[in-house]
C-alpha cells in the first residue's frame, strides 16, 4: 500500500518484471479503489468485460488497448482511457508499461467529457488562467472524487483536511505540498499521498497541474 509523508513515483516504484504482469491494490474504499499494474515488454492482459466504470492512467511507457476484434488503440504516458463497460477489453505492451487503474462504483457520476472507449491526454483537459485556479471534477460521488486542477503561478489552497485517503498525481510543472507541518516539492510524474484527516495545503510558485483521487470509507 502507498505511504504518506514522502514524495514517490508510481512509475519508478513499479518497474516491470521481465516476462511478467504485476498488480497491486494501493487504495481501497467502498465506492472506489485503485490498482497499479506493470506489464513487461511483450506481455498482455487478455480482454475481459466488467459491468462497472474503470479508468486507466498511463504512468510510464506505451501500450495498446485490446478488443476481441483486430481493433486497437494506442496509449502513451500521460493518457487516460475510459474502459467501456460490458465489452471485453485488455491491454498489451511491446516495450513495457506501468498504469494506474481506478475502479468506480456504478453510482459514481462521471464528467460527460469522459467518453467511453476514448483516450485523453489528462493534463490537456483544462487550461491555465492568469491569477486563478481552474478545477474540473472528472468523477464525483458520495464517497469518491477524481479531480484535476491547474494552478497559475502564485496561487494555492489554504490548509485543510480531507475526509478520506487521497493520492496526488503531478501532471505538469511543480508545486509545493504542505502536509502535517512539513513542505514537499512535487514535480511532473511524481506522487504524494494524504491520509484521512491529514492537514495539508498546496502552493504553486510557477504553473502547476495536478490530479487528485479521494477515496472515502
Amino acid at each position: 500500500m502507498l505511504k504518506s509523508k514522502h514524495i514517490f513515483s508510481i512509475a519508478k516504484d513499479n518497474v516491470p518484471v521481465e516476462g511478467c504482469t504485476v498488480s497491486e491494490n494501493v487504495l481501497q474504499g467502498t465506492a472506489c479503489s485503485m490498482n497499479i499494474f506493470s506489464i513487461a515488454a511483450g506481455t498482455n492482459i487478455s480482454p475481459e468485460s466488467y459491468d462497472y466504470p474503470k479508468i486507466w492512467k498511463i504512468e510510464e511507457g506505451d501500450a495498446q488497448v485490446l478488443y476481441l476484434t483486430a481493433e486497437t488503440q494506442a496509449l502513451h504516458k500521460g493518457d487516460i482511457f475510459i474502459v467501456p463497460q460490458n465489452i471485453p477489453v485488455g491491454i498489451r505492451s511491446k516495450t513495457g508499461c506501468i498504469y494506474s487503474e481506478i475502479l468506480l462504483n456504478k453510482e459514481c457520476s462521471m464528467n460527460d467529457i469522459l467518453k467511453s472507449a476514448k483516450v485523453f491526454a489528462l493534463k490537456d483537459l483544462l487550461p491555465y488562467k492568469e491569477g486563478k485556479i481552474v478545477n474540473m471534477d472528472l468523477v464525483d460521488g458520495d464517497k469518491t472524487k477524481f479531480v484535476i486542477m491547474a494552478f497559475d503561478a502564485g496561487t494555492g489552497l489554504s490548509e485543510h483536511s480531507a475526509p478520506g485517503d487521497a493520492i496526488i498525481f503531478c501532471l505538469d510543472g511543480e508545486g509545493i505540498i504542505g502536509y502535517e507541518g512539513k513542505e514537499y516539492r512535487i514535480r511532473e510524474g511524481e506522487n504524494f499521498k494524504f491520509d484521512k484527516n491529514g492537514k495539508h495545503y498546496v502552493k504553486a510558485e510557477g504553473k502547476f497541474k495536478m490530479a487528485l483521487l479521494l477515496v472515502r470509507d
